[in-house]
Protein backbone atom coordinates (compact mmCIF):
# COMPACT_ATOMS: atom_id res chain seq x y z
CA UNK A 1 0.00 0.00 0.00
CA UNK A 2 1.40 2.81 -0.97
CA UNK A 3 0.63 6.51 -0.43
CA UNK A 4 1.05 9.97 -1.65
CA UNK A 5 0.32 13.83 -1.60
CA UNK A 6 1.51 16.15 -3.63
CA UNK A 7 1.71 19.91 -3.74
CA UNK A 8 2.36 22.46 -6.22
CA UNK A 9 2.17 26.11 -5.33
CA UNK A 10 3.51 29.31 -7.21
CA UNK A 11 4.54 31.58 -4.54
CA UNK A 12 5.69 34.07 -7.70
CA UNK A 13 6.50 34.45 -10.93
CA UNK A 14 10.02 33.30 -10.54
CA UNK A 15 9.41 30.96 -7.00
CA UNK A 16 7.99 28.04 -7.13
CA UNK A 17 7.31 25.42 -4.00
CA UNK A 18 6.68 21.38 -4.08
CA UNK A 19 6.14 19.57 -1.04
CA UNK A 20 5.82 16.16 -1.90
CA UNK A 21 4.40 13.16 1.05
CA UNK A 22 4.81 9.48 0.90
CA UNK A 23 4.34 6.32 3.14
CA UNK A 24 4.37 2.68 2.61
CA UNK A 25 2.86 0.22 4.51
CA UNK A 26 3.73 -3.54 2.89
CA UNK A 27 4.41 -6.87 3.20
CA UNK A 28 6.58 -9.37 1.29
CA UNK A 29 6.47 -13.54 2.04
CA UNK A 30 7.69 -16.67 0.68
CA UNK A 31 7.38 -20.17 1.31
CA UNK A 32 9.65 -22.30 -0.47
CA UNK A 33 12.31 -25.29 0.02
CA UNK A 34 15.85 -23.51 -0.07
CA UNK A 35 18.08 -26.58 0.35
CA UNK A 36 21.47 -26.42 -1.09
CA UNK A 37 21.31 -27.42 -5.11
CA UNK A 38 22.46 -30.92 -4.41
CA UNK A 39 19.45 -32.08 -2.05
CA UNK A 40 16.33 -32.69 -4.05
CA UNK A 41 13.02 -31.62 -3.09
CA UNK A 42 11.33 -34.89 -3.26
CA UNK A 43 8.43 -37.23 -1.63
CA UNK A 44 9.71 -39.00 1.24
CA UNK A 45 8.28 -42.75 0.40
CA UNK A 46 8.07 -44.04 4.27
CA UNK A 47 5.80 -40.79 5.23
CA UNK A 48 4.83 -40.06 1.59
CA UNK A 49 5.01 -36.03 2.34
CA UNK A 50 7.52 -33.53 1.35
CA UNK A 51 10.00 -32.42 3.58
CA UNK A 52 8.59 -28.90 5.80
CA UNK A 53 8.71 -25.93 3.91
CA UNK A 54 10.70 -22.60 4.52
CA UNK A 55 8.63 -20.11 5.61
CA UNK A 56 10.05 -16.11 5.35
CA UNK A 57 8.06 -12.86 6.66
CA UNK A 58 8.79 -9.22 6.09
CA UNK A 59 6.93 -6.05 6.88
CA UNK A 60 7.61 -3.01 6.53
CA UNK A 61 6.59 0.56 7.57
CA UNK A 62 7.58 3.95 6.25
CA UNK A 63 6.93 7.79 6.24
CA UNK A 64 8.58 10.66 4.33
CA UNK A 65 8.48 14.64 3.30
CA UNK A 66 10.28 16.57 0.82
CA UNK A 67 10.37 20.26 0.04
CA UNK A 68 11.69 21.72 -3.11
CA UNK A 69 12.03 25.10 -3.94
CA UNK A 70 12.95 26.76 -7.17
CA UNK A 71 14.31 30.12 -7.78
CA UNK A 72 14.64 31.41 -11.51
CA UNK A 73 17.11 34.41 -11.53
CA UNK A 74 18.40 36.51 -14.63
CA UNK A 75 22.16 37.64 -14.59
CA UNK A 76 24.07 39.05 -17.98
CA UNK A 77 20.64 38.61 -20.36
CA UNK A 78 20.87 34.41 -19.47
CA UNK A 79 18.10 32.70 -16.99
CA UNK A 80 19.44 30.49 -14.29
CA UNK A 81 17.80 28.22 -11.71
CA UNK A 82 18.81 27.54 -7.99
CA UNK A 83 17.09 24.76 -6.71
CA UNK A 84 17.02 23.58 -3.11
CA UNK A 85 15.42 21.26 -0.80
CA UNK A 86 15.17 19.48 2.39
CA UNK A 87 13.86 15.81 3.25
CA UNK A 88 12.76 13.95 6.07
CA UNK A 89 12.50 10.13 6.09
CA UNK A 90 11.54 7.06 8.95
CA UNK A 91 11.32 3.82 8.04
CA UNK A 92 10.60 0.44 10.09
CA UNK A 93 10.99 -2.99 8.73
CA UNK A 94 10.61 -6.50 10.56
CA UNK A 95 12.47 -9.12 8.92
CA UNK A 96 11.11 -13.03 10.32
CA UNK A 97 13.02 -15.79 8.52
CA UNK A 98 13.45 -19.32 8.84
CA UNK A 99 10.15 -20.08 9.94
CA UNK A 100 9.80 -24.15 9.60
CA UNK A 101 6.72 -24.19 7.31
CA UNK A 102 4.46 -27.06 6.51
CA UNK A 103 4.96 -29.79 4.04
CA UNK A 104 2.39 -28.99 2.22
CA UNK A 105 2.53 -27.74 -1.43
CA UNK A 106 0.52 -24.39 -1.14
CA UNK A 107 1.06 -21.03 0.05
CA UNK A 108 0.48 -21.79 3.46
CA UNK A 109 2.52 -19.27 6.17
CA UNK A 110 1.76 -21.05 9.00
CA UNK A 111 4.67 -21.91 11.32
CA UNK A 112 5.59 -24.35 13.87
CA UNK A 113 5.63 -23.20 17.34
CA UNK A 114 5.51 -19.37 18.13
CA UNK A 115 9.21 -17.65 16.79
CA UNK A 116 11.55 -17.96 13.84
CA UNK A 117 14.50 -18.61 13.51
CA UNK A 118 15.72 -15.44 13.03
CA UNK A 119 13.79 -12.18 13.81
CA UNK A 120 15.30 -9.02 13.02
CA UNK A 121 13.76 -5.14 13.91
CA UNK A 122 15.90 -2.20 11.71
CA UNK A 123 14.72 1.77 11.93
CA UNK A 124 16.54 4.54 9.10
CA UNK A 125 16.13 8.30 10.10
CA UNK A 126 17.22 10.51 7.12
CA UNK A 127 17.21 14.16 7.02
CA UNK A 128 18.75 15.75 4.27
CA UNK A 129 19.68 18.89 2.33
CA UNK A 130 20.10 20.07 -0.81
CA UNK A 131 20.98 22.56 -3.71
CA UNK A 132 22.04 23.36 -6.57
CA UNK A 133 22.70 26.10 -9.12
CA UNK A 134 22.39 26.12 -13.05
CA UNK A 135 24.20 28.97 -14.49
CA UNK A 136 24.86 30.21 -17.89
CA UNK A 137 28.04 31.97 -18.30
CA UNK A 138 27.45 33.01 -21.62
CA UNK A 139 25.37 31.55 -24.70
CA UNK A 140 27.14 28.51 -24.90
CA UNK A 141 28.65 27.39 -21.20
CA UNK A 142 26.50 25.69 -18.46
CA UNK A 143 27.72 25.06 -15.45
CA UNK A 144 25.66 23.13 -12.61
CA UNK A 145 27.23 22.73 -9.32
CA UNK A 146 25.77 21.15 -6.15
CA UNK A 147 26.21 20.40 -2.74
CA UNK A 148 24.50 17.72 -0.41
CA UNK A 149 24.15 17.00 3.38
CA UNK A 150 23.29 13.81 4.49
CA UNK A 151 22.55 12.48 8.12
CA UNK A 152 21.97 8.89 8.31
CA UNK A 153 20.87 7.02 11.56
CA UNK A 154 20.58 3.37 11.25
CA UNK A 155 19.21 0.58 14.63
CA UNK A 156 19.12 -3.13 14.65
CA UNK A 157 18.01 -5.44 17.47
CA UNK A 158 16.72 -8.95 17.39
CA UNK A 159 18.08 -12.36 17.29
CA UNK A 160 19.89 -14.17 14.35
CA UNK A 161 20.49 -18.15 13.75
CA UNK A 162 24.39 -17.41 13.14
CA UNK A 163 25.67 -16.05 16.10
CA UNK A 164 26.30 -18.75 18.94
CA UNK A 165 23.59 -17.53 21.29
CA UNK A 166 21.34 -16.10 18.62
CA UNK A 167 20.81 -12.94 20.06
CA UNK A 168 22.70 -9.86 18.57
CA UNK A 169 23.95 -6.67 20.24
CA UNK A 170 21.27 -3.40 19.92
CA UNK A 171 22.66 -0.77 18.92
CA UNK A 172 22.57 2.47 15.79
CA UNK A 173 24.98 3.87 14.23
CA UNK A 174 25.04 8.13 12.82
CA UNK A 175 26.35 9.45 9.85
CA UNK A 176 26.56 12.98 8.59
CA UNK A 177 28.11 13.05 5.10
CA UNK A 178 28.71 16.08 2.73
CA UNK A 179 28.49 15.34 -1.13
CA UNK A 180 29.63 17.76 -3.72
CA UNK A 181 29.20 17.39 -7.80
CA UNK A 182 29.52 19.63 -10.65
CA UNK A 183 27.99 19.57 -14.39
CA UNK A 184 28.87 21.66 -17.42
CA UNK A 185 27.70 21.86 -21.03
CA UNK A 186 29.17 23.70 -23.89
CA UNK A 187 27.16 23.95 -27.15
CA UNK A 188 28.69 23.61 -30.19
CA UNK A 189 25.42 23.93 -32.20
CA UNK A 190 22.05 24.35 -31.59
CA UNK A 191 21.55 20.45 -31.22
CA UNK A 192 25.35 19.21 -30.01
CA UNK A 193 27.27 19.59 -27.35
CA UNK A 194 30.53 18.53 -25.54
CA UNK A 195 29.38 17.89 -21.33
CA UNK A 196 31.26 16.38 -18.31
CA UNK A 197 30.31 15.82 -14.89
CA UNK A 198 32.24 15.22 -11.73
CA UNK A 199 30.60 13.97 -8.16
CA UNK A 200 31.56 12.16 -4.88
CA UNK A 201 29.57 9.25 -3.76
CA UNK A 202 28.98 7.62 -0.44
CA UNK A 203 27.23 4.46 0.09
CA UNK A 204 26.31 3.26 3.36
CA UNK A 205 26.35 -0.80 4.69
CA UNK A 206 22.90 -1.83 4.13
CA UNK A 207 21.05 -4.34 6.13
CA UNK A 208 21.19 -7.10 3.34
CA UNK A 209 25.19 -7.27 3.59
CA UNK A 210 25.10 -7.48 7.05
CA UNK A 211 22.47 -10.45 7.61
CA UNK A 212 23.96 -13.28 5.55
CA UNK A 213 21.37 -14.80 2.87
CA UNK A 214 22.15 -18.24 3.86
CA UNK A 215 23.52 -20.55 5.84
CA UNK A 216 26.52 -21.09 3.26
CA UNK A 217 27.52 -17.46 4.02
CA UNK A 218 29.85 -15.38 6.70
CA UNK A 219 30.00 -11.57 7.00
CA UNK A 220 32.25 -9.86 8.58
CA UNK A 221 30.94 -8.14 11.89
CA UNK A 222 33.29 -5.16 10.76
CA UNK A 223 32.07 -3.83 7.18
CA UNK A 224 32.71 -0.19 6.76
CA UNK A 225 30.52 2.34 4.16
CA UNK A 226 31.79 2.59 1.08
CA UNK A 227 32.84 5.80 -0.97
CA UNK A 228 34.56 7.63 -4.40
CA UNK A 229 33.80 9.43 -6.89
CA UNK A 230 32.99 9.22 -10.68
CA UNK A 231 33.51 11.90 -13.61
CA UNK A 232 32.61 11.37 -17.17
CA UNK A 233 33.18 13.64 -20.39
CA UNK A 234 31.09 13.20 -23.98
CA UNK A 235 29.51 14.36 -26.72
CA UNK A 236 25.65 14.34 -27.62
CA UNK A 237 23.60 16.03 -30.13
CA UNK A 238 21.08 15.32 -32.89
CA UNK A 239 21.63 16.27 -36.61
CA UNK A 240 18.37 17.36 -38.15
CA UNK A 241 15.65 14.85 -37.41
CA UNK A 242 17.93 11.54 -38.91
CA UNK A 243 20.66 11.15 -36.44
CA UNK A 244 20.95 11.10 -32.91
CA UNK A 245 24.35 10.07 -30.56
CA UNK A 246 25.79 9.92 -27.49
CA UNK A 247 29.17 9.22 -27.19
CA UNK A 248 31.43 9.69 -23.55
CA UNK A 249 33.90 8.22 -21.53
CA UNK A 250 34.03 7.75 -17.86
CA UNK A 251 36.33 6.90 -14.76
CA UNK A 252 34.55 5.28 -11.45
CA UNK A 253 36.81 5.15 -8.37
CA UNK A 254 35.53 2.63 -5.85
CA UNK A 255 37.25 2.80 -2.29
CA UNK A 256 36.25 0.41 0.54
CA UNK A 257 33.99 -1.97 -1.83
CA UNK A 258 32.05 -4.74 -0.26
CA UNK A 259 31.78 -8.07 -2.01
CA UNK A 260 32.49 -11.55 -1.85
CA UNK A 261 35.50 -14.07 -1.54
CA UNK A 262 35.72 -17.77 -1.27
CA UNK A 263 37.38 -18.46 2.18
CA UNK A 264 38.15 -21.84 3.61
CA UNK A 265 35.16 -23.14 0.98
CA UNK A 266 32.71 -20.40 2.83
CA UNK A 267 32.01 -17.18 0.72
CA UNK A 268 32.98 -14.02 2.67
CA UNK A 269 31.10 -11.20 2.59
CA UNK A 270 33.74 -8.16 3.19
CA UNK A 271 35.06 -5.11 2.23
CA UNK A 272 37.33 -6.24 -0.05
CA UNK A 273 39.30 -3.13 -1.50
CA UNK A 274 38.78 -0.82 -3.95
CA UNK A 275 38.26 -0.99 -7.60
CA UNK A 276 38.60 1.41 -10.73
CA UNK A 277 35.91 1.07 -13.71
CA UNK A 278 36.62 2.97 -16.96
CA UNK A 279 35.30 2.63 -20.15
CA UNK A 280 33.02 3.97 -23.32
CA UNK A 281 29.92 4.39 -23.86
CA UNK A 282 28.12 5.43 -27.04
CA UNK A 283 24.41 5.55 -28.41
CA UNK A 284 24.13 6.05 -32.35
CA UNK A 285 19.93 6.27 -34.01
CA UNK A 286 20.16 6.23 -37.44
CA UNK A 287 17.10 6.96 -39.84
CA UNK A 288 18.54 6.28 -43.65
CA UNK A 289 14.54 7.20 -45.08
CA UNK A 290 14.32 10.46 -43.35
CA UNK A 291 17.80 11.03 -44.30
CA UNK A 292 17.44 10.46 -48.09
CA UNK A 293 13.97 11.66 -48.36
CA UNK A 294 10.92 13.51 -47.08
CA UNK A 295 8.18 10.87 -48.25
CA UNK A 296 7.15 8.66 -45.44
CA UNK A 297 4.36 6.78 -47.40
CA UNK A 298 5.81 3.26 -47.20
CA UNK A 299 7.21 4.40 -43.17
CA UNK A 300 10.43 5.20 -41.74
CA UNK A 301 13.43 2.85 -40.69
CA UNK A 302 15.30 3.78 -37.36
CA UNK A 303 18.55 1.77 -36.85
CA UNK A 304 20.54 1.56 -33.49
CA UNK A 305 23.32 0.49 -31.65
CA UNK A 306 24.56 0.37 -28.05
CA UNK A 307 27.88 -0.21 -27.15
CA UNK A 308 29.70 -0.45 -23.53
CA UNK A 309 33.38 -1.21 -23.08
CA UNK A 310 34.36 -1.54 -19.81
CA UNK A 311 37.49 -2.23 -17.42
CA UNK A 312 36.89 -2.48 -14.14
CA UNK A 313 39.72 -4.13 -11.86
CA UNK A 314 40.48 -4.20 -8.41
CA UNK A 315 43.45 -1.80 -7.62
CA UNK A 316 44.06 -2.38 -4.50
CA UNK A 317 43.15 -5.57 -1.53
CA UNK A 318 42.70 -4.73 2.30
CA UNK A 319 43.99 -7.94 3.37
CA UNK A 320 48.02 -6.84 4.01
CA UNK A 321 48.85 -10.27 5.10
CA UNK A 322 47.84 -11.98 1.97
CA UNK A 323 47.98 -8.76 -1.05
CA UNK A 324 51.46 -10.16 -2.31
CA UNK A 325 49.86 -13.47 -2.42
CA UNK A 326 48.71 -14.06 -6.59
CA UNK A 327 46.65 -17.64 -5.28
CA UNK A 328 44.89 -15.25 -2.84
CA UNK A 329 44.96 -11.55 -3.63
CA UNK A 330 42.41 -9.99 -6.00
CA UNK A 331 44.64 -6.97 -6.89
CA UNK A 332 44.11 -6.73 -10.69
CA UNK A 333 41.52 -8.60 -10.95
CA UNK A 334 38.27 -8.18 -12.70
CA UNK A 335 35.31 -7.10 -10.75
CA UNK A 336 32.36 -9.52 -10.19
CA UNK A 337 29.50 -9.38 -12.10
CA UNK A 338 30.86 -6.52 -14.88
CA UNK A 339 31.10 -7.55 -18.31
CA UNK A 340 33.93 -6.19 -20.54
CA UNK A 341 31.48 -5.43 -23.17
CA UNK A 342 27.68 -5.35 -23.89
CA UNK A 343 26.15 -4.42 -27.16
CA UNK A 344 22.89 -4.08 -28.49
CA UNK A 345 22.23 -3.81 -32.29
CA UNK A 346 18.53 -3.33 -33.39
CA UNK A 347 16.60 -2.31 -36.29
CA UNK A 348 12.75 -0.31 -35.70
CA UNK A 349 9.81 0.11 -38.40
CA UNK A 350 7.35 2.78 -38.10
CA UNK A 351 4.20 3.66 -40.23
CA UNK A 352 1.01 5.44 -39.39
CA UNK A 353 0.21 3.29 -35.94
CA UNK A 354 2.19 0.63 -36.52
CA UNK A 355 5.60 0.12 -35.26
CA UNK A 356 8.12 -3.03 -34.57
CA UNK A 357 11.52 -3.36 -33.35
CA UNK A 358 13.98 -5.96 -33.69
CA UNK A 359 16.67 -6.02 -31.09
CA UNK A 360 19.81 -8.64 -30.72
CA UNK A 361 22.10 -8.31 -27.39
CA UNK A 362 25.59 -9.30 -26.33
CA UNK A 363 26.99 -9.81 -23.20
CA UNK A 364 30.19 -11.21 -22.47
CA UNK A 365 31.34 -13.42 -19.82
CA UNK A 366 30.96 -12.62 -15.88
CA UNK A 367 33.10 -13.52 -12.73
CA UNK A 368 30.73 -13.90 -9.65
CA UNK A 369 33.10 -13.09 -6.69
CA UNK A 370 36.17 -11.44 -6.43
CA UNK A 371 38.82 -13.80 -6.44
CA UNK A 372 37.47 -14.42 -10.02
CA UNK A 373 36.64 -18.73 -9.39
CA UNK A 374 36.83 -19.86 -12.96
CA UNK A 375 35.04 -23.19 -11.98
CA UNK A 376 31.93 -23.64 -9.92
CA UNK A 377 32.06 -24.97 -6.16
CA UNK A 378 29.56 -27.68 -4.82
CA UNK A 379 26.76 -25.72 -4.11
CA UNK A 380 27.22 -22.93 -7.11
CA UNK A 381 27.63 -20.14 -5.64
CA UNK A 382 30.89 -18.89 -7.19
CA UNK A 383 31.92 -19.65 -10.31
CA UNK A 384 32.62 -17.85 -13.94
CA UNK A 385 29.47 -17.19 -16.14
CA UNK A 386 29.60 -17.46 -20.00
CA UNK A 387 28.67 -14.53 -22.48
CA UNK A 388 25.47 -15.19 -24.10
CA UNK A 389 23.28 -13.57 -26.97
CA UNK A 390 19.53 -12.64 -27.17
CA UNK A 391 17.09 -11.30 -29.34
CA UNK A 392 13.95 -10.02 -28.78
CA UNK A 393 10.94 -8.27 -30.96
CA UNK A 394 8.29 -6.16 -30.18
CA UNK A 395 5.02 -4.87 -32.23
CA UNK A 396 2.77 -2.66 -31.55
CA UNK A 397 -0.58 -1.02 -33.39
CA UNK A 398 -2.55 1.77 -32.50
CA UNK A 399 -5.87 2.37 -34.67
CA UNK A 400 -9.20 4.78 -34.03
CA UNK A 401 -7.25 7.13 -31.83
CA UNK A 402 -8.68 4.81 -28.61
CA UNK A 403 -6.95 1.15 -29.41
CA UNK A 404 -4.05 -0.85 -29.08
CA UNK A 405 -2.72 -3.73 -29.52
CA UNK A 406 0.94 -4.64 -27.88
CA UNK A 407 2.94 -8.23 -28.64
CA UNK A 408 6.31 -9.45 -27.95
CA UNK A 409 8.86 -12.22 -27.91
CA UNK A 410 11.55 -12.08 -25.64
CA UNK A 411 15.27 -14.56 -26.20
CA UNK A 412 13.58 -15.82 -29.29
CA UNK A 413 16.21 -18.30 -30.05
CA UNK A 414 15.46 -19.30 -26.37
CA UNK A 415 19.08 -19.03 -25.52
CA UNK A 416 20.03 -21.51 -22.54
CA UNK A 417 22.15 -18.40 -19.58
CA UNK A 418 22.71 -17.26 -16.39
CA UNK A 419 23.26 -13.29 -14.87
CA UNK A 420 24.13 -14.19 -11.36
CA UNK A 421 24.42 -16.64 -8.49
CA UNK A 422 23.00 -16.39 -5.31
CA UNK A 423 24.05 -17.35 -1.86
CA UNK A 424 20.49 -17.44 -0.73
CA UNK A 425 16.92 -17.30 -1.70
CA UNK A 426 15.94 -18.34 -4.65
CA UNK A 427 19.37 -19.90 -4.51
CA UNK A 428 21.80 -21.13 -3.47
CA UNK A 429 23.48 -21.36 -7.31
CA UNK A 430 23.53 -20.58 -10.31
CA UNK A 431 20.06 -18.15 -11.23
CA UNK A 432 19.04 -18.34 -15.14
CA UNK A 433 17.68 -15.82 -17.62
CA UNK A 434 14.21 -16.65 -18.68
CA UNK A 435 13.81 -18.91 -21.75
CA UNK A 436 11.81 -17.45 -25.03
CA UNK A 437 8.65 -15.68 -23.56
CA UNK A 438 5.46 -14.26 -25.02
CA UNK A 439 3.34 -11.39 -24.62
CA UNK A 440 -0.11 -9.86 -25.82
CA UNK A 441 -1.93 -7.23 -24.20
CA UNK A 442 -4.71 -5.14 -25.55
CA UNK A 443 -5.40 -1.26 -24.66
CA UNK A 444 -8.61 1.16 -24.42
CA UNK A 445 -8.66 4.80 -23.95
CA UNK A 446 -12.28 6.20 -22.01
Amino acid sequence: NVASVNLKYKIAENLNLNLKTFGIVAERNSVGFTKANEIKDVIDSKTNVYANRQVDREFFKNIGAEARVTYTYNTNRFKNILATGVRAYKGNANRNQLGVGTKNSDFDLSIAGTSFGRELGFETENISAFAENILYLGSKLKVVPGVRYEYIKNSIEGYINTSASGAIKSENRARNIFLYGVGTEYAISKNTNFYGNYSLAFRPVTYSEITPSATTEIVDPNLKDAQGYNTDIGYKGQIKNFLNFDMSAFFLSYQNRIGSVLQNGFLTKTNIGSSVSKGLESFVEFNPVKCFTSNYTYGTVSIFASNSIIDAKYVSWNNPAIANDPAKSIANKRVENAPTFIHRFGLSYYLKGLSATYQISYVSDVFTDASNTENPNAIATVGKLNGYKIMDFSLSYNFSKRYSIKGSVNNISNEKYATRRAGGYPGPGILPGNGRTFSLSFGVKI
